[in-house]
């Protein structure tokens, strides 16, 4: 079974429960991605009809679902979140020099890398001015924080490109900010439309941050063992642009003597031929450090599964474990 199958079995009894929230949520997308502007407006048609997995659309929708209900606010809210992952998506292709994304070319590819940093600057602009009007300062400060961080991350993801000697717990600080902040935000979010006070909300944002780095740990992994058609793109992209990831970094802390001083000279060569990248993934691969990294992914996984003991069983917290558990599906 590919992963391809895996996920989609997997997601659409995962949502079960919440589909119609998601369908409105692709609705409530596709009216705010609409503009006077043209150009903006058939971008923004092009992005959202990507799809995609909407983790965090199903994240807010589900914590909301512990608590409550949330009302109409549950839609708009997960399409501001997605709104603002698919910024930081927009930005991260023009940075990497990304070609593809979910199989289809990306933004930075089909229009341009000027036009696409002002298309993300203005996803991000246009969803917290959304927010503002809503007039909920908690939440819009939750949005807010959560976009200041993922952009750190990737700053800091980039001053360190390249750098071999790349420690776990910087990696770590890396996918916290990048990646997790905006799990943990749409989770902090969800519950308290739904009505959480605000010590549940802060330890379902202790969930979030856990699942996300959970989640990034698979992508990274899947860099070095998935396929174009599982996963959108080509594999070995992080590596080829000089992304360092926690294979890798295990990779090194496992390896000595020769075998070891070879994986880094290539890797501070920073030489990207298709030899340089054969040998750096065999002797990943070979070093054992797949599977460290995957056992990682699934202590994170574990820890965000432990927060839910807390919450009273419900289908939405049967869902949400479940989501813990396809995150690590994706990795088979």
């Amino acid at each position: 079974m590919t992963n391809t199958t895996i996920s989609s079995n997997a997601l659409l009894e995962l949502y079960a429960g919440i589909r119609g929230d998601l369908e409105r949520v692709e609705f409530q997308l596709s009216e705010l991605g609409r503009s006077d502007n043209p150009l903006i407006g058939e971008i923004n048609a092009y992005l959202f009809a990507q799809g995609g997995k909407r983790l965090r659309p199903a994240l807010l929708t589900l914590c909301a679902r512990l608590y409550g209900n949330g009302g109409s606010e549950i839609v708009f809210w997960a399409a501001l979140v997605e709104i603002i992952h698919t910024a930081s998506l927009v930005h991260d292709d023009i940075i990497d020099k990304t070609e593809l994304r979910r199989g289809r070319e990306t933004v930075h590819a089909r229009w341009g890398a000027n036009i696409t940093v002002l298309l993300g600057d203005h996803l991000y602009i246009h969803a917290i001015t959304q927010a503002l009007r809503t007039r909920r300062p908690e939440i819009i400060e939750a949005l807010a924080e959560a976009s200041e961080a993922m952009i750190e991350g990737e700053l800091l993801e980039y001053a360190v490109s390249g750098e071999a000697d790349l420690s776990e717990e910087r990696y770590f600080e890396i996918l916290k900010k990048k990646t997790a902040s905006l799990f943990a935000a749409s989770c902090r979010i969800g519950s308290r439309l739904g009505g959480a006070d605000a010590a549940a909300a802060g330890r379902l944002a202790e969930f979030g941050i856990n699942l996300g780095l959970a989640f990034q740990i698979i992508d990274d992994l899947l860099d070095f063992t998935g396929r174009l058609e599982d996963i959108g793109k080509p594999i070995l992209t992080d590596l080829r642009e000089g992304r360092i990831t926690l294979p890798l970094i295990y990779a090194l802390r496992r390896l000595e003597g020769t075998v070891r001083a070879d994986l880094l000279s290539w890797i501070e060569s920073r030489k990207r031929d298709p030899e340089t990248i054969r040998k750096i993934h065999s002797l990943v691969l070979s070093s054992g450090a797949v599977p460290e990294a995957l056992a990682k992914a699934e202590e994170f996984a574990a820890r965000a599964k432990s927060i839910l003991f807390e919450i009273p069983p419900s289908p939405s917290a049967q869902s949400l474990a479940r989501l813990a558990d396809f995150i690590l599906e994706r990795s088979v």
